[in-house]
C-alpha cells in the first residue's frame, strides 16, 4: 500500500511496486487473519468431540448438557478427576483398565458441553495427572484419552490454555515416531490448539522442538493426519515473528510434501495446507523465494479455477496474493503477459470477483491490485480483461472494504512505473476511461471516508485527474462532484500528510484564479 508522505511533490504509484510496502501489508495481513479465522472459518482452536481413532466412543446429541446442568457437569467433572487420581495411585490387578475408565469419563464431560467445565478440571488437579498419563509406555488406549482431555482444555480461555505448560513436553514427544500415528495425531491436535492461543505458547512450542515433528508429520498420504499436522503447524508458525516459517521452509522434504497434496489431496486436506502457504508466503521471504521457483502457482491456480469451496478458496487466493506481492520473480519472470499461467491466473481472480462471497472479491482485487503494480503488460493485461466492467460496479457498489481494495486496482492501472525522476507518468487512455466511466465519485467517496489509507488513495486519484486531463476538464470534473468540498475538511486535519497533500491540490488547481477565464 502506498504511504509513502503525500506531501512530496513527487508521489510513487497509487500503490508501491510489488515487494515494498505491499509486503508490509501481507505481513500485518497474516497477523490479522487469525482473527478472522477464529470468527470466520472457527479454526484457531478445535474442541475434540469426535476421537482421531474411529474406536473411541462419542457422547451423542442427547449427552449433551445445557446450561442449567452446568453445575452438575461442574460437580461430576471434580468427581471425575478425583476419580482419576485414585485410578493412578491403585496398583492392583486391573490398573491400567482402571486408568483409561477414568480418563475416559473425564473426557466424556470434557466434550459433551457448548461450555465445557475446562477451569473445574483445571483447579481439581487435571493437568498434572493427564501429563503423568501420557508416560512412555503406557497403552495407546491410556495416551489417546489423556490427549483428548489435554486437547479440550488447550480449546479454553487463554488461562486455561496456558495451565497446560508443565504437559508440553510430553505432547511434543509423543508427536516423534515412537508413537503410534493416532497418539501422535491427537497430540498434535493438543499442540495446535496451544500455538493457537498467542505468540508467547508459540516460541516456547518452537523452543521445546515442536516445529520439525509437525512438519513431519505432514509427509504420509495419511489424510487426517496431515489434516490435523496441517492446521497445528499454520498455527504454530502464523507469527508475527518470520523465525518458524524461515526455518519450516528449509526442513527436507516440507516443500514436496506441500505440492502433493495441494496436487492430489482432497478439498478439507488442501485447506489446511493452503493455509500453511498462507503464512509462509505472508512472513518469510525465504519461503517465498523458495515456493514461486516450484508449481506451486499453477496449483493454486488450478484449485481456484476448479473449486466453490469458500473455506479452501479464502486461503489459496490469500496464497496466491503473497506470492505476487513478496517477490519479484513472481511478477518479472512468471507472470509474463500472454504466458497461459498469467493468462489462467487473471480468469480465476475474474471469477472470485463475480462471486458472491465478499471476502473472495477483497482478496481477488488485493492480488489484482498488486498485479496492477506491475509493469505496463501487467496493466494492459487487466485493462483488456472482463476484470474492468466487474471493477466498476464494485468502486460503485460494493461495501467499503471491497470498494477500497478496487480503488487500488483502478489506480494502479492510471500509473505507469516510475521513471528516472521517481514520478510515475500517466497512463492517459487508462485514466480517461475510468473518468468516462464514473470513478471519480467513488475515489471522492473515499476521501470523505475516516480511513486515513482510503482518504489518501481518493486523494492520489484526484491528483491524477486534476494533473492529467487537459483544458481544466480535471478541475471541472472535481468540482461537479464536489471535490473541493471533501478536500476542503482536510484544512486543519490532525494527519500531517493528508493535510499537506489536501491543501497544496487545493491552491494548485482551484486557487484565486480559477474559473477567472470563464
Amino acid at each position: 500500500m502506498a504511504d509513502e508522505s503525500a506531501a512530496t511533490p513527487r508521489r510513487d504509484p497509487i500503490k508501491n511496486p510489488v515487494g515494498n510496502t505491499a509486503a508490509q501489508r501481507r505481513r500485518q495481513n497474516a497477523v490479522s487473519v487469525g482473527k478472522e479465522r477464529r470468527e470466520a472459518l472457527f479454526r484457531t482452536k478445535r474442541l475434540c468431540r469426535v476421537g482421531v481413532s474411529s474406536d473411541m466412543d462419542v457422547p451423542d446429541d442427547s449427552d449433551m448438557m445445557i446450561e442449567e446442568e452446568q453445575s452438575i457437569l461442574e460437580a461430576q467433572t471434580s468427581s471425575a478427576v478425583e476419580e482419576l487420581k485414585n485410578a493412578i495411585a491403585f496398583q492392583g490387578k486391573g490398573a491400567v483398565q482402571k486408568k483409561v475408565n477414568a480418563l475416559r469419563e473425564l473426557r466424556r464431560l470434557l466434550s459433551r458441553s457448548e461450555f465445557p467445565p475446562i477451569e473445574t478440571a483445571i483447579t481439581s488437579g487435571a493437568i498434572p495427572l493427564l501429563a503423568q498419563c501420557l508416560s512412555f509406555g503406557s497403552q495407546d488406549e491410556q495416551l489417546l484419552e489423556a490427549a483428548w482431555c489435554l486437547t479440550n482444555i488447550a480449546a479454553g480461555r487463554p488461562e486455561e490454555t496456558r495451565a497446560l505448560l508443565p504437559a508440553l513436553p510430553l505432547l511434543i514427544a509423543h508427536i516423534g515416531e515412537k508413537s503410534s500415528m493416532l497418539v501422535a495425531e491427537q497430540c498434535a491436535w493438543a499442540l495446535g490448539n496451544v500455538a493457537g492461543e498467542g505468540e508467547d505458547l508459540r516460541h516456547i512450542l518452537i523452543s521445546q522442538g515442536a516445529l520439525l515433528p509437525l512438519a513431519k508429520m505432514m509427509f504420509p498420504n495419511k489424510g487426517s493426519t496431515v489434516r490435523t499436522a496441517g492446521w497445528a503447524l499454520s498455527n504454530l508458525i502464523k507469527g508475527p515473528d518470520p523465525k518458524a516459517a524461515t526455518e519450516l521452509i528449509k526442513i527436507d522434504g516440507v516443500v514436496e510434501a506441500i505440492l502433493r497434496h495441494l496436487r492430489k489431496s482432497d478439498e478439507e486436506l488442501a485447506t489446511e495446507i493452503a493455509w500453511v502457504v498462507v503464512y509462509l508466503s505472508a512472513l518469510s521471504p525465504v519461503a517465498t523465494s523458495v515456493l514461486v521457483k516450484t508449481d506451486l502457482l499453477q496449483l493454486l491456480v488450478e484449485r481456484l479455477a476448479t473449486s466453490n469451496s469458500l473455506q479452501l478458496l479464502i486461503p489459496v487466493l490469500r496464497s496466491l496474493g503473497n506470492l505476487i506481492a513478496g517477490d519479484t520473480y513472481t511478477t518479472n519472470a512468471v507472470l509474463v503477459p500472454g504466458h497461459e499461467i498469467t493468462d489462467s491466473i487473471i480468469l480465476a481472480l475474474i471469477k472470485c470477483l463475480k462471486s458472491e462471497h465478499r471476502v473472495l472479491k477483497k482478496e481477488a482485487a488485493w492480488v489484482l491490485s498488486n498485479i496492477a503494480a506491475g509493469s505496463v503488460g501487467h496493466k494492459q493485461l487487466i485493462y483488456k480483461s472482463e476484470a474492468m466492467p466487474l471493477l466498476i460496479q464494485l468502486l460503485t457498489t460494493a461495501p467499503f472494504d471491497i470498494k477500497k481494495e478496487v480503488a487500488y486496482v483502478v489506480g494502479n492501472l492510471c500509473v505507469a512505473p516510475a521513471d528516472g525522476s521517481g514520478r510515475p507518468s500517466l497512463i492517459f487512455d487508462h485514466l480517461v476511461s475510468f473518468v468516462k466511466s464514473g470513478c471519480l465519485r467513488g475515489f471522492i467517496d473515499l476521501v470523505r471516508s475516516a480511513d486515513i489509507e482510503a482518504a489518501r488513495l481518493g486523494l492520489q486519484f484526484m491528483e491524477l485527474v486534476l494533473r492529467g486531463l487537459p483544458n481544466g476538464e480535471g478541475q471541472k470534473l472535481v468540482e461537479k462532484e464536489d471535490g473541493i468540498d471533501a478536500m476542503e475538511r482536510f484544512q486543519f486535519h490532525e494527519n500531517e500528510d493528508l493535510r499537506i497533500m489536501a491543501n497544496q491540490l487545493v491552491d494548485k488547481y482551484f486557487g484565486e484564479d480559477y474559473g477567472l477565464d470563464e
